[in-house]
C-alpha cells in the first residue's frame, strides 16, 4: 500500500468548510480549560532549560503510556488544541506532557537564542531523559506544526524512543511556507504570529546586547513585518545559520522524510492556510513507515466536523485511533 493517502473518515463541519474557518474556530469557540497539570522545569546541556507541563506524572501506581507534545510556534499548554489532546489522551487511558519550547510557558528563557523549527536538540535531551527514568513505559509524540517539523525532523535524524508518532499541519518545506505567509489573508495569521516573536525578541535586549549580537536595535525589531525579515535577522543568525534562506533549507522535515524508521502519521490538508500543496512530499521522498493522510479541507491544526454548533473535533479523534493500533 501507499504510504500516501486521502482522509476519507473527515467531513467538515456544515457552515466550517471554509479554510480560515477551520484554522480559526477552536480558538476563537472552544471552551476548554488546560488541564490541571504541574510544570517540570528540565535543565538543558546548554544551560538553558524548558518547561514542561505534566498532565498526569507517572507514578508507582500510574505507569500509563506516555504521549509527548510539540506545540506550534508560540504554542503554550494553554493553546486550545493543546488543551483538547490532553484532555482526550486523558480519557483514553494515557498520560501526557507539553514540552514548551524556549520561552513559550511564559517565562523567558535564560539565553539569547531562543527555538525554531529545525531545532532537534532540546527535544532530543528530554525524550532521553524521559526514557532514562521510565524505562518500562511505552513513549509516543504528538507534534503541531512548528513541532511537527521539529518531530519529524527528528525522526530523520536517528533513532528515538519513540513507538509510534503522529505529525499535525507540519511546514515540512519552511521557504514555500514563509513565501505563503506572506501574501492574501495569511498575512493576516503572519501579523498576529509576528506580533509576539517580536515582543519575545525585545524583552531579549533588556537581559542581552542584541543590538551587538545580531546588528539590529529594537527600533529594528519592531519594524520588522514578515517571517523571512524576523528569521534573516535573529533566527538565522543566532541559531548558526548564515541566513534565513540556510535556515529554511536546512531545517525543512521534508528532506528527512525518508529515512524515518519509526511508525508515523502526518496528517495534513491541501487548504492549509499556512502553506500550499508544494510543501507534500512524493512517494520517492517518504518512508515506508510513514503514513500521509492528506484531506482537502481542514485548515492549519483544523479539522473540525460535525455542525457548527455542534462541533466534533475530529482530529483528535483520528489521533487516538492511530495511537490504539
Amino acid at each position: 500500500m501507499s504510504p500516501l493517502n486521502s482522509i476519507k473518515g473527515f467531513k467538515p463541519a456544515r457552515g466550517l468548510k471554509n479554510a480560515h474557518l477551520q484554522t480559526l474556530y477552536s480558538a476563537l469557540f472552544r471552551k476548554l480549560s488546560p488541564p490541571d497539570g504541574e510544570i517540570e522545569p528540565f535543565e538543558l546541556s546548554d544551560g538553558d532549560f524548558l518547561d514542561c507541563f505534566w498532565y498526569q506524572k507517572p507514578s508507582k501506581k500510574n505507569l500509563k503510556p506516555i504521549v509527548v507534545l510539540f506545540h506550534g510556534l508560540e504554542g503554550s499548554y494553554k493553546s486550545p488544541y493543546i488543551a483538547g489532546i490532553m484532555h482526550s489522551l486523558h480519557a483514553n487511558g494515557y498520560l501526557s506532557v507539553l514540552m514548551h519550547f524556549r520561552g513559550c510557558s511564559g517565562r523567558d528563557n535564560r539565553l539569547a537564542r531562543c527555538y525554531h523549527s529545525g531545532d532537534t536538540q532540546d527535544a532530543r535531551e528530554w525524550l532521553a531523559s524521559l526514557h532514562q527514568r521510565f524505562p518500562k513505559i511505552p513513549l509516543f509524540a504528538i507534534g503541531y506544526s512548528l513541532g511537527g517539523n521539529m518531530l519529524l525532523k527528528l525522526l530523520g535524524e536517528e533513532r528515538t524512543p519513540l513507538m509510534k508518532a503522529i505529525a499535525v499541519s507540519a511546514p515540512l518545506q519552511l521557504d514555500i511556507c514563509a513565501d505563503k505567509m506572506n501574501r492574501g489573508f495569511s498575512k493576516i495569521y503572519q501579523y498576529h504570529l509576528m506580533k509576539h516573536l517580536k515582543k519575545s525578541l525585545l524583552r531579549k535586549y533588556n537581559e542581552h546586547d542584541m543590538h551587538g549580537l545580531i546588528g539590529v536595535d529594537s527600533q529594528g525589531v519592531k519594524k520588522m513585518r514578515s517571517f523571512w525579515e524576523f528569521d534573516n535577522t535573529y533566527t538565522g543568525p543566532i541559531h548558526g545559520f548564515s541566513s534565513a534562506q540556510n535556515y529554511y533549507q536546512e531545517s525543512s522535515a521534508k528532506q528527512y522524510l525518508f529515512a524515518i524508521t519509526t511508525p508515523t502519521l502526518i496528517i495534513h490538508a491541501l487548504d492549509d492556510p499556512f502553506m500550499t500543496p508544494q510543501i507534500l512530499p512524493n512517494k520517492n521522498e517518504i518512508s515506508s513507515r510513514v503514513r500521509l493522510e492528506v484531506s482537502t479541507h481542514g485548515g492549519h491544526v483544523g479539522f473540525i466536523g460535525g455542525s457548527i454548533f455542534r462541533p466534533e473535533y475530529w482530529l483528535e479523534e483520528r489521533i487516538i485511533r492511530y495511537l490504539k493500533l
